[in-house]
């Protein structure tokens, strides 16, 4: 079995040590255990910028549209990518981190008729190029099933921190190209998958959108980590995303949920209800009329209208 190259810096140990005191934090306070609004709004993010790495050009609130079950004008392409990342990101408690079988799933779920090999490794050779200039040029097709395997056999086995762990088996997928496509949307995806084994937290962090607001330093570094034979460079730039990302989570402000998705549609009546009653829908999963005329001294008839409004934009699920 090949051990993946790459050196734990005082950077990395640093980073590692900064990202779990904030996960625990996070845990501690379980915001993302009982707030089906801030996991539904993050998992839309982490869908836009995954898919906005690749090129998709759909705005964040038709991607809502898209996850809320509506019907959407666009490119019939962009529209089963997201619907693709959203399938795989909805289940991502399924895969098993170390498993070539739900690896090659995950692919073809994230490319599924969008290629035409889709959830099979690549039989030719694939390089990533910048015009006519060559950036990156995969393994040999042929060594592809065995390095995935190995790969995926240290990271089982191995007692690096997930963290970095999660961080190399990104870069090597990179690295490797097993795929005729899609291996940036795979390689991010896995690296979740694995991170999600470690605290469940992170199915619902959009790393993939700090990295897609710094993709270019992404690219640059995956070609510095080529150029060097290790991936280093690379997992110190993966924990500084996942380190700022949750930094920069919303946790309190209601603003701060929905301002990527329907600010433009609320009122300044809206979202004082709504910052009236999110203290109490963070520590609880759900709300009722009777509980929200407490908190917000509104009528019954003018609660249901606001509730109303609020599932038509996804802000609140409807139980029935």
């Amino acid at each position: 079995m090949n051990i993946p190259p790459f050196t734990i810096t005082s950077k990395i140990n640093n980073l590692v040590a900064n990202i779990s005191e904030q996960i625990g934090i996070l845990q501690g306070k379980g915001i993302y255990q009982t707030n089906l609004h801030l996991r539904k709004a993050n998992r839309i993010r982490t869908i836009k910028g995954t898919t906005a790495i690749e090129g998709n050009s759909l705005t964040h609130e038709q991607i809502t549209d898209i996850v809320s079950g509506k019907v959407i004008a666009g490119n019939p392409a962009e529209i089963k990518e997201v619907k693709n990342a959203y399938e795989a990101y909805e289940n991502i408690d399924k895969f098993k981190p170390y498993e070539t079988k739900d690896l090659l799933k995950a692919h073809g779920i994230l490319t599924n008729s969008l290629i035409e090999n889709s959830g099979r490794y690549r039989d030719d050779t694939v390089g990533v190029f910048n015009g006519k200039d060559v950036i990156h040029l995969g393994s040999p097709y042929y060594l592809v099933p065995e390095l995935v395997n190995d790969l995926l056999e240290w990271a089982k086995t191995t007692d690096v921190h997930p963290l970095i762990k999660s961080s190399v088996v990104h870069y090597e997928l990179e690295f490797i190209h097993p795929f005729q496509d899609g291996n940036g949307r795979v390689g991010r995806f896995w690296q979740t998958v694995i991170l999600s084994k470690w605290y469940d937290i992170f199915s619902w962090i959009p790393v993939e959108t700090m990295i897609y607001e710094n993709h270019q330093k992404y690219y640059e570094v995956l070609a510095k980590s080529d150029a060097e034979g290790n991936s280093t460079l690379f997992i110190e730039f993966m924990l500084e995303v996942i380190a700022q990302t949750l930094e920069n989570l919303p946790q309190n402000k209601i603003t701060d949920i929905i301002t990527d998705i329907i600010t433009d549609k609320l009122s300044k009546e809206d979202i004082l209800f709504l910052e009236a009653v999110l203290p109490y829908l963070q520590k609880n999963s759900e709300i009722n009329n009777y509980k929200a005329q407490f908190l917000t001294n509104k009528s019954s008839e003018a609660i249901k209208k606001y509730f109303q409004k609020f599932v038509e934009y996804g802000i609140l699920i409807a139980e029935r």
